[in-house]
């Protein structure tokens, strides 16, 4: 033993054998994977650099990155620096002798090698560290912008009379603070402890003296600093109770303002008087008062901040809760009408007659043409099958609503973009260069007058086909950035060198399909070596430096959904869950509504975004849940733009007083326009966003009430009925909202009809009549943007909600009989239900429900209106146009503008004609098939496929005169004849 140390004996060194080389393997085998996740690491950061620059937002990367960056070293090296002089102190202060021998010799060795190899050890521990705190560090760089650039609100709270930008910006950091103090001292205590245990100056088995002078000191000064952040904590857990949850609501209660508040100012004197005994401990160097604080502060904790809060609250509040509880219910009454938007909401009350006049029914004539009777959920597959043109290009389950202005006319409009999806290519179509340099986009929009139908009961098209004709102007119809757009694409090219980019099956009037060169500005270069190294790290994929189809001019482009776009262009930013597209000037733009949120906004009400954003539309297709996280604020503060051809993203500044949108803005200045940039064009197509009306519709449902009183006993508590029409899956048979429904409507008090953003309630007791009516004026143009309005019902008078007027159709002698013959087993057909509508009309309140019938079994099977159903008050009818069904329902003519007796309207093609060109597809694409199958051997699939083309030809034969002779394959494959409509072959090069 020397110094104080237990040595070891020395030992002999080994010799090495003659000619044996040191053992170099796993040192440069640790060396390579250390470099490859630094290349790794240096690939992500680079690309997402390079990404940023490429829609003109530099600056967002460079702000993040430097964020993160300063918290990582700040933090890391403040976390780094206490524990290792902490170690360095512990060793330096052992004692030269062991206050007992240590327990294991293990633990002699770990000292023994710790002291020649000190400089290491330091060096890992100061690695370690600095890894630990600089990585939980960075990932709060949001909570550090906000704190840095914030902006007060202009209102104070009404307890602690401090502008409410303290509690939304300020607590959260403090709190993040907070954290990192617990974990640097606790940390360095830990270092402390372990160093002096290894050294011999904390032996806890030891008789008498258990730790060394210097240890003691060492521990009572961590353990003090450990008590005076926990008095901290106690003074922060003050403002915390502004947002934390009692039993009735968000926000101070009775109990929390008169026993748990001065509770945690009592416990943070304690706590502060506390650790002054552990600073004290270091002259005196007794456990005795610091042990007794310690003691002393845990029964305080037990007995003020548990006993005394749940004894105040059992015997005192309890017997009188509504009496006491009533200034806090109208704290969080007042606070969360305001977080949420919804001070300016108007409660009218509505008599809803149940029986209509012909003059009231005149009164609201110009309301009937704007029901929608195209259901966007259903008639996808319509869309797909009579617009996909190949089956490549595929239509979202659900399509969108917007507004166009049709003729002299504005209109609600179904509109769906035609998008690419690889993922639908035949098999033999499968290969890197068709996936990623061929099939790159889509090609143009589709869009159906919402009110209209055909004879057959199809969508009567404002805009299709390829190329796309119609109603809504000239526009560039190429989607490179959209919904479905494949994971990345290699587009662009040297200026006349060969195209290879797929544009549309075909030309103008007919022959071989059309090539494009992507010549937008959107996309990154990967022309260079470099950049093909990059990206061919970051998509694992070595044909980016294989394949001769990258050149010196091509683009990558990659993260491609407006949705994902949006997120990384506004990291702080919740988007909304569905993009909706629109044409304005010339382009196909993607319009994404971005939400502002903050959950410490006191008093509010804290709801689960996804749980209130959640209905049966969620998650369906392309509709995005949202994040599993609590808010009690939210505004639609940003509108943002994202074009569907160069993948440029523009953020307009919708809501300019929102202090956490200003706060943002000086965060990444220069990033968001103001909103007086915004076009009349694109101005005519913004609306009221989905996702934040869900969310209000849900608090309206209690916090439509402003009275203490009532609000308490939940005597007027609403709740969203559950969609009648949807169809329980066998996973989750848990019933799910109605969705929200855009309608063009005339609230009793609007003298012309709004588009608007529409819902209903019931009574939150087991009963399904309808009690209110709700809508938002949805239109951006309009003075009363925003503005809700409910319409309450009175209580004496049964108006059936959603659920029995669905019940009422289903069970109406009369639309049963109609519907028989689409619901018998062999029929080969079924009914499918489409959206249940409500809108107010007549002084009533009425319901329309279009009907679909859809082919059961079979390839190309889509839903085609059939009838439409209405009801209003009692009465219930039905018929083949919403004319026809409203007459009868009123018992007098109703005139919607609709021609039941017409041809069908220009741009619906027959359904022969359709039939013939889907069946012609389908030959051609078993044709296709067939010979693959054959060039590959096999003769088997070869026969299935020509069986395939043949049945194909016969439906088209059968379906009317077929345009073509019968592609009858030779011996050797090769067609005698191929139809005159012949699908491109894979441009593959």
């Amino acid at each position: 033993m020397s110094d104080g140390v237990y040595d070891m004996p020395d030992e002999p060194r080994r010799a090495r054998p003659p000619g044996r080389r040191p053992r170099a393997l796993l040192p440069t085998i640790a060396t390579l994977i250390v470099l490859l996740i630094l290349f790794s690491v240096f690939t992500d950061v680079w690309t997402q650099r390079l990404w940023y620059r490429s829609i003109d937002l530099g600056s967002v990367f460079s702000t993040v990155l430097g964020t993160r960056v300063l918290l990582f070293v700040a933090v890391g090296l403040v976390m780094s620096a206490a524990v290792v002089a902490n170690v360095i102190v512990a060793f330096r202060t052992r004692p030269r002798v062991a206050l007992a021998p240590s327990p294991s010799p293990g633990f002699e060795r770990y000292g023994d090698l710790l002291q020649q190899r000190g400089k290491i050890a330091i060096g890992v521990i100061a690695a370690l560290m600095l890894v630990f705190g600089g990585s939980a560090a960075s990932g709060e760089w949001k909570v550090f912008l906000a704190w840095r650039n914030r902006t007060p609100f202009g209102v104070t709270d009404q307890h602690f009379n401090k502008d409410i930008a303290f509690f939304v910006f300020d607590y959260p950091w403090l709190r993040v603070l907070l954290g990192f103090g617990y974990s640097i001292v606790l940390l360095s205590l830990v270092a402390a402890i372990i160093t002096h245990y290894l050294y011999g100056g904390f032996r806890p088995s030891a008789k008498g003296q258990k730790a060394s002078g210097a240890a003691q000191v060492q521990f009572s000064i961590l353990l003090g600093l450990l008590v005076l952040l926990k008095a901290f904590s106690y003074w922060l857990d003050r403002y915390g109770l502004t947002t934390g949850k009692s039993r009735l609501f968000t926000g101070i209660s009775y109990t929390g303002d008169n026993a748990v508040l001065p509770s945690k100012e009592i416990l943070a004197v304690i706590a502060v008087l506390c650790a002054g005994l552990f600073f004290a401990n270091v002259v005196r160097k007794t456990w005795l008062l610091p042990g007794v604080g310690t003691v002393v502060l845990i029964l305080s904790a037990i007995l003020l901040g548990a006993l005394w809060p749940a004894a105040l609250q059992q015997l005192r509040v309890r017997p009188s809760e509504p009496v006491k509880e009533a200034p806090y219910i109208d704290k969080n009454i007042a606070a969360t009408r305001q977080a949420y938007g919804l001070e300016g909401t108007e409660v009218v009350n509505y008599q809803a007659k149940t029986t209509a006049t012909p003059s009231e029914l005149t009164q609201d004539a110009e309301v009937l043409p704007g029901i929608r009777l195209i259901d966007p959920s259903v008639v996808g597959p319509t869309f797909e099958q009579l617009q996909q043109v190949r089956g490549f290009y595929s239509f979202p389950e659900d399509l969108d609503v917007d507004r166009y202005k049709i003729g002299n006319k504005t209109a609600d409009t179904v509109i769906a973009v035609r998008e690419v999806q690889i993922d639908k290519l035949p098999a033999g179509q499968r290969n890197w260069n068709n996936d990623h340099t061929v099939y790159t986009h889509g090609y143009g929009v589709v869009a159906a007058n919402g009110n209209q139908r055909a004879d057959d009961g199809t969508p009567v098209f404002s805009e299709k086909d390829l190329p796309p004709v119609g109603q809504l102007g000239d526009y560039e119809p190429r989607i490179y950035f959209g919904e479905k757009s494949p994971t990345y694409s290699i587009v662009g090219g040297p200026k006349g060198g060969q195209a290879v980019e797929l544009d549309t099956p075909e030309g103008k009037v007919g022959g071989d399909p059309t090539l494009n060169t992507y010549d937008g500005k959107g996309g990154i270069g990967i022309g260079s070596f470099g950049n093909r190294l990059l990206y061919a790290t970051k998509f694992r994929d070595a044909n980016l430096l294989l394949s001769s189809r990258v050149n010196p001019d091509s683009k990558i482009l990659y993260d491609r959904t407006p949705r994902e776009r949006v997120e990384k262009a506004a990291p702080w930013l919740t988007p909304d869950g569905d993009p909706y597209p629109a044409i304005v000037d010339g382009q196909v733009v993607w319009i994404v509504d971005g939400y502002t949120t903050s959950a410490n906004y006191p008093y509010a009400q804290k709801v689960a975004l996804d749980d209130s954003t959640r209905d049966t539309t969620t998650g369906r297709g392309t509709i995005a849940q949202q994040p599993s996280e609590e808010i009690n604020y939210i505004r639609n503060s940003v509108k943002a733009v994202v074009n569907a051809y160069d993948g440029s993203v523009e953020l307009y500044a919708w809501d300019e007083s929102d202090p956490v949108l200003k706060t943002w803005m000086k965060a990444f200045p220069n990033t968001v326009k103001p909103r007086s940039d915004i076009s009349p064009a694109l101005m005519s197509h913004l609306r009221y966003p989905e996702d934040m009306f869900k969310v209000q519709r849900d608090l309206l449902a209690k916090y439509h009430v402003t009275d203490s009183t009532t609000w308490y006993q939940n005597s007027d508590l609403w709740r969203v009925p559950a969609d009648p029409t949807a169809v329980p899956s066998s996973t989750d048979t848990t019933p799910q909202n109605q969705p929200p429904f855009y309608l063009s409507l005339r609230m009793p008090d609007q003298p012309e009809p709004k588009f608007s953003l529409t819902s209903v309630y019931v009574p939150n007791a087991e009963r399904e009549n309808l009690t209110a009516f709700m809508a938002v004026d949805a239109e951006a143009t309009s003075k009363d943007y925003g503005k809700f309005r409910i319409l309450r019902l009175p209580g004496n008078v049964q108006i059936p909600g959603p659920g029995q007027v669905f019940n009422k159709f289903q069970t109406d002698e009369g639309i049963r009989t109609a519907l028989l013959p689409l619901n018998q087993p062999n029929s080969g057909a079924r009914a499918q239900f489409g959206n249940l509508l409500t809108l107010p009309l007549g002084g009533g309140l009425l319901y329309v429900q279009p009907v679909y019938s859809v082919r059961t079994s079979g390839p190309g099977s889509y839903p085609v209106l059939r009838y439409v159903l209405v009801s209003f008050g009692d009465r219930v009818a039905f018929g083949s146009t919403l004319q026809e069904a409203l007459t009868k329902v009123f018992n007098t003519k109703v005139d919607t503008g609709e021609d039941p007796g017409g041809d069908t309207p220009p741009g619906n093609q027959p359904p022969a004609n359709q039939t013939i060109k889907q069946a012609l597809a389908e030959a051609q694409a078993a044709y296709t098939a067939a010979q693959a199958a054959l060039k590959a051997g096999d003769l088997a699939a070869y026969a299935r496929e020509i069986d395939k083309m043949k049945a194909a030809v016969d439906r088209a034969a059968a379906a009317g005169s077929a345009p073509t002779t019968t592609p009858s394959p030779t011996p050797s494959g090769t067609p005698s004849s191929t139809p005159t409509s012949t699908p491109p072959s894979s441009p593959t090069g």
